[in-house]
């Protein structure tokens, strides 16, 4: 005769199980990762909630998009992908800006969406938003896949880890439908499913060949020069990449985001000397550095060359883990294909003791124009005018970071980015975090999230009034978590300045604010402290007590609404009219 169970004995015996939420916070959790960026919602509000409960970081923001630029960035800062999660169709749309970014960065990241379900997506049948969002991922993501069924979540995440760090990293999207949540398996099976990802981004060794004509070529220059790009900061091999400068002797210019490998006061530091350097230069070794438009494709009146694509005559080594990156400009003399740490570790192996430095006439040359531009930007700077310019702002800005290195600098803008590049030094690796390779703008305040979650310390960012429009909610995400972010609002009313008129009378200029904006008092309205600064003095007062107090502040630092050039630095971009009028 068969036994007859009571409900509570019968479920003691039947096998504990797991269901999709769970096995997508473990799998995350096996694989050192424990913060995630995102906005809740139909399908993934419960998985913010459980994560959370489950010990994991899930910082919310108001649009999806600064919440990809944060996962963007922290990917950069930990070399493990940032996380950023949507709902699905807009939600995931609004993510998928974000997931460019990343790929064309070389940032990891994984945007991991919420979706309908496949038969009625494929069928077209109207479901609650419903888009075949793998399909749209596709173009402008490293790698994407889609989980159907819970035992695959581990393969699923751990390939799309995988994807993201390995060789040259990269946006990676994944799809998991609603229902895939709900799936349940035996808990043993479940958990036995999951992958924990085993040297995801392994060493890339650069063949003895390659080193050894790399070293022979820069032992033959005249003028080398060497350019540390945000490959370079990446990597995190300081102390090689330093050694490297120092041991050659050879004059370096770091790109943006590779500012602070060496700090920016170093003797070799040619970055007051950029536009004498690159069409001075006969040998220039590229460490995770593309020539892509910030370099001008390595070609051009910025290299020595005759033409828009005439080239100037230099060769070029380029250290990167991507063959196919060579030769995409200009003909690539020396690739020295690996990771970065390796292949910098060989050609420091490779050059043995008694090295020689470059001739003394090319690096005297060097210093002598750095030491004239040095003098004249001091000059500048010096200058006390009223309102305040970007030149006067920003040696205020200069001085704080100078005080306090270890803060990390967020920075974007047109005119603010420029001038903020040019004049703040920075003095550690990975402290200068910007708009990267696609120059867009809004990463601005998902950044400084994202750089105060990762790193603990106090962040500082510089905005030009336009580029803070593009994330200025995301305010209340910082004060909502109380991060020790100082935000500066460079303002001159408008995109470029404020001095555009309408010809018709009829409308404001396309480029211009509302006059006077009060850009403080969208912090004072959840909670942060908001300043309005006129002047120098009262800027270095409020950043100060802003570091001080670590307390979310935004300072609306006036300037003068003439100040800025179209374009900033990057006019010849814009183009005009055949016709002129």
């Amino acid at each position: 005769m068969a036994t007859v169970l009571e409900p509570a004995a019968a479920a003691a015996q039947a096998p504990e199980e797991i269901d999709g939420f769970d096995l997508v916070i473990d799998a995350f959790r096996m694989n050192g990762i424990d913060t995630i960026y995102g906005l809740p919602g139909i399908p993934i509000t419960d998985l913010t909630r459980r994560a959370q409960a489950r010990g994991m970081r899930v910082i919310a923001f108001r649009h999806e998009q600064n919440a990809g630029y944060a996962a963007s960035i922290a990917g950069f800062l930990t070399q493990k992908p940032g996380i950023c999660l949507t709902v699905s169709a807009p939600g995931f749309l609004n993510g998928l800006n974000a997931l460019a970014h990343a790929t064309v960065n070389c940032f990891p990241m994984i945007l991991v969406s919420g979706s309908s379900e496949r038969e009625i997506v494929d069928l077209q049948q109207g479901d609650y938003e419903e888009m075949d969002q793998l399909a749209i991922a596709k173009p402008v993501a490293k790698a994407a896949y889609r989980v159907l069924h819970a035992e695959d979540i581990g393969v699923g995440i751990a390939r799309a880890i995988r994807a993201a760090v390995s060789g040259r990293p990269g946006g990676v999207y994944l799809d998991l439908p609603a229902k895939l949540f709900a799936q349940a398996l035996p808990a043993a099976a479940g958990r036995g499913s999951l992958i924990q990802v085993v040297d995801p981004a392994p060493r890339q060794i650069p063949s003895a060949e390659a080193v050894k004509r790399a070293l022979d070529l820069l032992k033959g220059a005249k003028k080398p020069l060497i350019l540390l790009g945000k490959g370079a900061a990446y990597a995190q091999a300081d102390a090689d990449i330093r050694a490297l400068v120092e041991r050659t002797g050879i004059p370096y210019l770091p790109m943006s985001m590779a500012k602070g490998l060496l700090p920016d006061t170093h003797e070799q530091c040619a970055s007051a000397a950029r536009s004498f350097v690159l069409p001075e230069a006969d040998v220039v070794l590229l460490v995770g550095a593309r020539l892509n438009w910030l370099l001008s494709h390595g070609k051009g009146k910025t290299w020595g060359g005759a033409g828009p694509k005439a080239w100037g005559g230099q060769k070029f080594i380029q250290v990167d883990i991507s063959p196919q990156e060579a030769d995409s400009n200009v003909k690539i003399d020396a690739p020295l294909v690996g990771d970065i740490g390796s292949c910098v570790a060989a050609l420091l192996a490779g050059m043995g003791p008694g090295w020689a430095k470059p001739p003394a006439e090319w690096t005297a040359a060097v210093a002598d124009k750095k030491a004239k531009n040095v003098a004249k930007m001091a000059e500048t700077l010096a200058k006390d005018p009223s309102p305040m310019n970007f030149h006067s702002a920003l040696n205020v800005v200069r001085d704080v970071v100078k005080a306090n290195p270890d803060a990390m600098l967020v920075n974007e803008g047109a005119n603010a980015l420029d001038f903020t590049r040019s004049i703040v030094d920075m003095h550690k690796p990975r402290k200068r975090i910007d708009v990267g390779t696609w120059g867009i703008m809004g990463i601005g305040m998902g950044y400084c999230v994202a750089a105060a979650v990762e790193t603990g310390q106090q962040v500082i960012a510089i905005e030009g009034d336009s580029a803070f429009g593009f994330s200025g909610m995301e305010v209340e995400t910082i004060c909502r978590y109380d991060l020790p972010v100082c935000v500066v609002v460079l303002n001159n009313n408008g995109v470029y300045k404020g001095t555009d008129k309408d010809p018709t009378g009829r409308d404001p200029a396309p480029t211009v604010f509302v006059k006077g904006a009060r850009y403080d008092k969208l912090m004072e309205a959840f909670g942060g402290v908001g300043v309005q600064a006129s002047t120098p003095a009262e800027l270095r007062r409020a950043m100060e007590e802003a570091i001080r107090t670590r307390k979310p502040t935004l300072i609306n630092a006036v300037i003068d609404e003439t100040a800025g050039t179209e374009s900033g630095r990057i006019t010849s971009l814009n183009p005009s009219a055949a016709k002129k009028k």
